[in-house]
């Protein structure tokens, strides 16, 4: 795969949208944990602090915890550059990662039902260079995207424990075309054959779902002390399962009969677990951990040009550390006081072999009224980097915002 990104990044124009680059043909990139804008604020840490509102993929229980009816919809931006030899390619996306709405029942527990965006690989590069006579185009579009109902409720012997899980129901699409014109000096001698006098477009669309099931599912326990909060999750193993249909347009006359084939992904369990600490009464410091065993090798998309057959893969985990100041809950304190204020970092080892990441963030929480609604803004920024010839080194900015909304559906006002 570097060596066609290579050949589309030594004398290109580009139009490219994307989160990253890195597993456009395995699973794309990955949004980490479907954190929200308050927990990407500080570092990607916080899954155990109960005593936020929301909702949490990572640790279903803490669900438990919340006493109002919410809403929660967060907006991600971020820009990347790769190095290539003779230049760079840069990159943007914009996309909503999650929302999900939750309701407390009190001594019932309380649910919640969501979307979360799991994965992407949005990418479009074009290279004409007139001079050389060289013409390409490469385009990825697609998402695996998951359901997520999640309960949760508080152990009736012991309140400061919950327990609580949720279950993933996989949907999305994807699609990869790589069109080359004349000029064949860019493609093995094997395909050379089919770039000749024509523009000769290779495209593959496909949809996801889960073998032999219909979801996934993750199980989490929670404590809530008076200083310090924790806990622990585990996600249960699956097999991704990717139908593909693959069609060769030849100058967009003439297409040749389809093949359809199948590939599949087994994605391991995972184990998470995460500690809040209280410093001063509206002082946190926050710990958290993720692991997920990868061992197969997951099958590319790409399955001509030349290109990788499929991507090597390691064990991902991520260590995250954050700090939180508190909003003031009372409303007559000035506006300063009743902002929350966020820092964090965090180093992922990912999916893909050989690649890691390292980044830090600074947040903000701006509240709305009374009730406590709030918009978050987290800035983030870091670098992935690989130790291998295969993949581009990147560099990453962006900008997380979501909106928390507060209600107090079912109860009589005061």
């Amino acid at each position: 795969m570097r060596s066609l990104l290579f050949i589309l990044g030594c004398l290109f124009t580009v139009s490219s949208y994307a989160s990253s680059i890195m597993g456009l043909d395995a699973l794309g990139a990955e949004d980490v944990s479907g954190a929200s804008a308050a927990i990407a604020g500080s570092g990607y840490a916080g899954h155990a602090k109960a005593s936020d509102e929301g909702v949490s993929m990572v640790n279903p229980a803490r669900l438990a915890y919340n006493r109002n009816v919410s809403f929660s919809a967060n907006l991600s931006y971020q820009m990347v550059s790769a190095s290539v030899k003779n230049g760079s390619l840069g990159s943007q996306s914009i996309s909503i990662p999650s929302f999900y709405l939750a309701f407390p029942m009190g001594q019932f527990g309380a649910f919640s039902l969501g979307l979360w965006q799991h994965y992407s690989s949005n990418y479009r590069a074009e290279l004409n260079d007139s001079l050389n006579s060289q013409q390409a185009t490469l385009e990825y579009q697609g998402s695996l995207s998951e359901f997520t109902p999640s309960y949760a409720i508080k152990l009736p012997f012991w309140h400061r424990l919950s327990v609580g899980g949720t279950a993933h129901f996989v949907m999305g699409n994807n699609k990869r075309m790589l069109t080359l014109g004349p000029d064949n000096s860019g493609v093995s001698e094997s395909d050379s054959w089919a770039t000749n006098n024509s523009d000769v477009t290779d495209v593959v669309n496909g949809s996801w779902s889960i073998l032999n099931h219909s979801a996934y599912y993750t199980v989490s326990a929670q404590y809530r002390g008076k200083m310090a909060s924790l806990f622990f999750s585990y996600t249960t193993a699956y097999t991704l399962v990717n139908d593909m249909e693959y069609q060769l347009q030849v100058s967009q006359l003439d297409t040749l009969a389809p093949t359809k084939m199948s590939r599949q992904i087994d994605v391991p369990m995972t184990f998470a677990s995460g500690v809040s600490y209280r410093l001063a009464k509206r002082h946190f410091v926050m710990l958290d951990f993720m692991w997920k065993p990868w061992k197969k090798a997951i099958p590319n998309m790409a399955q001509s040009w030349d290109l990788r057959s499929e991507t090597l893969v390691e064990s991902e985990f991520l260590i995250s550390a954050g700090y939180q100041r508190d909003g003031s809950t009372i409303f007559y304190d000035s506006y300063m006081s009743r902002m929350a204020y966020r820092a964090g970092a965090w180093y992922k080892n990912g999916y893909i072999k050989d690649v890691s990441e390292i980044g830090g963030s600074i947040g903000l929480g701006f509240p709305l009224g009374k009730r406590g609604t709030t918009i978050d803004v987290a800035l983030q920024g870091g670098v992935r980097s690989s130790k291998s010839e295969t993949h581009l080194d990147e560099t990453f900015i962006g900008v997380k915002i979501g909106l928390m909304g507060l209600g107090s559906w079912g109860k009589n006002e005061r």
